[in-house]
């Protein structure tokens, strides 16, 4: 019913930048908040940041002050703005969606992931 695609991750070196995005498509009544997790090879699923749909956004205390989320524009893509990267960032970025679909049915969704890579 619902799909996410992330999209954007790619190998950047430490202290550059990358945009990533997510497109939410299907039958979407409404996005209730959009949100970034990542994991890393051996370590457990970390929290990047969400933003619910009044453009409150939290952020993970290893990315404040350098990663910035975006609401969910009108074609239900948000994007996620990496800043200063470094080596510690590298992981599969995913995003995770409450979605009320049009049978008003609300549910979370994730995609499957785009990958980070951050080394010189």
């Amino acid at each position: 019913q619902v799909q996410l695609v992330e999209s954007g991750g790619d190998l950047v070196q430490p202290g550059g930048s990358l945009r990533l995005s997510c497109a939410a498509s299907g039958s979407i009544f409404r996005i209730a908040t959009l949100g970034w997790s990542r994991q890393a090879p051996g370590k457990q699923r970390e929290f990047v940041a969400d933003i619910r749909s009044g453009g409150a956004a939290v952020y993970g205390d290893s990315v404040k002050g350098r990663f910035t989320i975006s609401p969910i524009n009108a074609n239900n893509t948000g994007y996620l703005q990496m800043n200063s990267l470094t080596p510690e960032d590298t992981a599969v970025y995913y995003c995770d969606a409450a979605v009320t679909t049009t049978s008003r049915s609300t549910s979370m969704y994730r995609g499957q992931g785009t990958q980070v890579t951050v080394s010189s």
